[in-house]
C-alpha cells in the first residue's frame, strides 16, 4: 500500500470511529433521556444549542445546531433538528458541514394523574443530509422508536423508558437504548437533575455505552428575552470511553413554558 492509500485509510478510520461515537440518541434537551409530553397545542419553541462529544480517536462538535417544535394538534408536537458538524479526528484532517438532520413526531397517549404517570412515543427519523464520505453523516436514513413515561411529585419530576434504533448503513447495526432521570426544582428559576443512560452497540465492531450525566435549566433570563438556558455534562461509566456536554437556549411562543418540567 502507498502513502496516499495508508494516510486515506487512517482518514477513513478515524472519522469512522467519531461517526460511531456521536451514534448517541439524543432526546430531550438537555438530556440524552426523553420525556412524554408534548409541548402546548399550537404553540412553538425553538432552540441554539452546541454538543461536544470526546472519544479515544477525537472530537465531534454539533456547533451550531438547531432545533424547532411545534403543535398542531392536541397531544402531538412536530420536531425537526438541524445539525453543522465539525470533527476532529486525532489522526486525520477536520472535517466541518451540515450533518444528518433529524425529524420526528411525539405523541401522548395517556395523560398524568394523581395514580398514574403520563406516556407518549417519540419515534424519529435521521435523513441522510450529511456526507458520509467525510464523516459527516450516516450515508442511509436510520430510525428510532423510544416509548416513554413520566410522573411528577411535588418539586421532583422523574421520566424515562427507552426503545429501539434501526440502522442498516453499511458497519452500522440495530441496538436498544433506554435511559431514566430525576430532577428537581431548585429555586423558581433553576431546576436540576441527573440521568442514567445507556445503550447498546450501534456498529458491528462497537461496544455497548452507559452514561452518568448531570444538568438542568435556568429559566427566563432577561438578557436574551426570557430564555431558557440548558446545560449538560457527563462521562460513561461503563462500555466505550465517551464523554459529552450540551449548551444551549430556549425559546417558546406565543407563551413562555418556562419550568414546565419541573412542575
Amino acid at each position: 500500500m502507498n502513502t496516499s492509500n495508508i494516510k486515506a485509510a487512517a482518514w477513513f478510520i478515524a472519522a469512522g470511529a467519531l461517526l460511531m461515537a456521536s451514534r448517541v440518541a439524543m432526546a430531550g434537551p438537555p438530556f440524552l433521556t426523553d420525556d412524554p409530553e408534548p409541548i402546548e397545542y399550537r404553540h412553538s419553541e425553538a432552540y441554539v444549542f452546541s454538543t461536544r462529544q470526546k472519544a479515544p480517536d477525537g472530537k465531534q462538535y454539533q456547533l451550531p445546531a438547531f432545533e424547532y417544535n411545534t403543535s398542531p394538534v392536541e397531544d402531538v408536537h412536530l420536531h425537526v433538528v438541524v445539525p453543522f458538524v465539525k470533527l476532529f479526528p486525532n489522526e486525520a484532517p477536520r472535517q466541518h458541514g451540515l450533518g444528518d438532520v433529524e425529524v420526528g413526531v411525539k405523541y401522548r397517549f395517556m395523560h398524568e394523574s394523581d395514580t398514574q404517570p403520563q406516556v407518549g412515543i417519540f419515534p424519529m427519523l435521521e435523513l441522510p443530509t450529511g456526507n458520509s464520505d467525510k464523516g459527516l453523516g450516516n450515508g442511509r436514513a436510520w430510525w428510532t422508536f423510544p416509548i416513554w413515561v413520566q410522573k411528577s411529585f411535588g418539586p421532583w419530576t422523574t421520566y424515562g423508558g427507552g426503545g429501539r434504533a434501526f440502522n442498516s448503513a453499511p458497519g452500522m447495526r440495530d441496538y436498544n437504548f433506554g435511559g431514566w432521570l430525576l430532577q428537581r426544582s431548585i429555586t423558581e428559576k433553576l431546576i436540576l437533575g441527573g440521568e442514567v443512560f445507556a445503550q447498546g452497540a450501534a456498529t458491528v465492531d462497537g461496544r455497548h455505552s452507559t452514561f452518568l450525566n448531570f444538568g438542568g435549566y435556568y429559566n427566563d433570563i432577561e438578557v436574551c428575552g426570557g430564555c431558557n438556558l440548558l446545560f449538560r455534562a457527563g462521562h460513561t461509566v461503563a462500555g466505550a470511553s465517551q464523554s459529552g456536554t450540551y449548551l444551549g437556549l430556549y425559546w417558546s411562543w406565543p407563551t413562555d413554558r418556562t419550568a414546565e418540567k419541573g412542575k
